[in-house]
């Protein structure tokens, strides 16, 4: 088993209750949530379009944890200023996003907040490699983005493995974060064995088979003991 202080729980609020927002993010808030999941698409980048800065000003209204904001963006570096407005925001984008990734990293490190970078199922670890030094978060992608609701692609439990052997082999500070298809069972069960610190789950939390404290609960306790 893990120890709870090592991994982090972020309700994804894509699969929230749009017509009930910002009571869905205080319930997460209120049941534990260390992060909230902000998923940002642009119809381009992946196919759907989800929300942009009036909602994601929102919802960091209702919570006082830090927001995890996922730029499934084109050319996420234009809209920085858009989306990172405090330095508690912790900003992710996609290396398959990025013309100049080593730049658009060291613009949000210099706006002072945290940095990812998100890797989809068919990009390998080596987008990554050269700026790990620089990361807070590797996200690995456990399904193709765009989408809620999608299955847990097993093959990313290697990559799981694989970028933390490459991050404890370079001695680097960065969290592995999962994305996609996370649920209180066998899927964060394995994730957090493979070495992910932080989960991001959207439909096991926000559902209407129990309530989001109990969600939470399952959650947290599918794989502490």
């Amino acid at each position: 088993m893990v120890s709870e202080a090592r991994i982090l729980i972020a309700p994804s609020v894509l699969s929230a209750n749009f017509a009930d927002l910002g009571r869905e993010v205080r319930a997460v808030t209120d049941a534990g949530a260390d992060l909230i999941h902000v998923d940002i698409m642009d119809g381009l980048f992946v196919p759907a379009i989800s929300f942009g800065e009036v909602v994601v000003d929102a919802i960091r209204a209702n919570t006082d944890v830090p927001l995890n904001i996922h730029l499934m963006i084109q050319e996420p570096e234009t809209l920085l200023s858009t989306f990172a407005k405090v330095e508690s925001d912790q900003i992710l984008v996609h290396a398959e996003a990025c013309g100049h990734l080593h730049r658009t990293v060291c613009r949000i490190k210099d706006k002072g907040n945290q940095v990812g970078v998100a890797i989809n199922p068919g990009t390998p670890l080596s987008a990554v490699e050269d700026v790990l030094p620089l990361l807070d978060m590797v996200m690995i992608m456990s399904v193709n983005p765009g989408a809620s609701g999608q299955s847990f692609i097993p093959q990313s439990l290697d990559k799981i493995r694989r970028v933390k052997t490459m991050i404890d082999q370079g001695k680097h500070d960065a969290q592995i974060e999962v994305d996609g298809g996370i649920k209180a069972d066998w899927t964060a069960q394995d994730s957090v064995k493979a070495g992910a610190t932080i989960l991001v789950a959207g439909s096991a939390i926000f559902n209407h088979q129990e309530s989001i404290p109990d969600a939470m609960n399952n959650m947290r306790g599918c794989f502490l003991g």
